[in-house]
This record gives C-alpha cells, structure tokens and sequence, in this order.
C-alpha cells in the first residue's frame, strides 16, 4: 500500500521536532512575553516553515494532512511527557527560583535574562513593595512569574502573567 502523503507526515514531524529543540533553547521566557516583534517572528516561521512541510504539494488536503499530524504529535508528546518523568524532563523545563526569603538568585536572573525592573512590576502586581516580604518567587515553566508573599497572617499566593499577556492574569 502507498501512502501518498508519508512526506508530508515525516516532514511535518521534522519540523515539529526542530521547532520544539528551538523553543528548549531559546527559553520559555520567550513564551510569555509576546509582543508585536514575536508575533511576527512566529508567523515568519509559520511561513518559512510550511514548505518544508508540505513540499511541492499545496493541495488542500495537504495542508490539512500536515496540520493534522502537527496535532496528533503534540498530543502523544504531551501523554509522553506526562507518563514518562525521563521523556518529560528532556524535554520541560523546570521552574527556577528567583527570590527565596526575600534573597534574590543573581545568577539565575542573569541566565533567565529577567530585569530587575521586571521582577519588581511582578511584586507590584502583586502588592508587594520590597524584596524582603517576598518568600518565594519563582519563573515558571509556562514562563510566569509565581510569588508567595511573607505575610504569615494573610498568606497570599498570586500567579502573575508576564508583560504582554496580562488579560491572562491569574489569582490564587
């Protein structure tokens, strides 16, 4: 039996894997702060992209065999990564703590490329004014910046949404 679009299909999952080595290595910082540059860089890949998917074929059905495989590939890597700790560890980052009692990690906010001016917009979103009433903060693996405040009496947890996505800001 000849399947006509197995190109399609291993292309598709080539550039799938090379779009999901990129993104591990330029960080997930860059998930979460979206603005118009990034969003024109992602639909110049998008475009750059597609070529190398659907090769000479740009049929209807093979845009939709490409889009296809693009999300069966995306949810047997996301059970992987949910079954498998070692799959998952590959490829999820980890969450990095960036204050812990009020002490900020200068080398990790110097890896992970976070202002301090960025850093303090998070504490004030959260109403918190110094770094000292900070007992945790940490940048998430979505690429949000998670703090819990020292107050012991009204110990509150807030989940703040970086820079350009704050119709996405979440409270605990």
């Amino acid at each position: 039996m000849d399947f006509p679009y197995l190109d399609i299909v291993l292309r598709s999952i080539a550039v799938y894997f090379f779009m999901t080595i990129a993104l591990r290595i330029f960080g997930k910082k860059e998930l979460s702060q979206l603005n118009t540059a990034d969003v024109i860089l992602i639909l110049l890949i998008s475009n750059s992209v597609q070529n190398a998917m659907v090769g000479p074929d740009t049929s209807l059905i093979g845009g939709l065999v490409a889009a296809f495989v693009l999300f069966i590939i995306n949810f047997i890597i996301k059970k992987l990564t949910r079954k498998y700790k070692v799959f998952g560890e590959l490829l999820l980052d980890k969450p990095q703590i960036l204050i812990h009692d009020g002490k900020l990690d200068f080398k990790a906010l110097s890896r992970l490329d976070i202002s301090d001016e960025e850093l303090k917009e998070a504490m004030r979103e959260h109403g918190i004014e110094f770094f000292k009433n900070v007992k945790l903060a940490m940048l998430e693996i979505d690429g949000t910046i998670s703090i819990i405040s020292e107050d012991q009496k009204n110990l509150k947890q807030t989940h703040y949404k970086r820079r350009h996505n704050r119709k996405n800001l979440q409270k605990f």
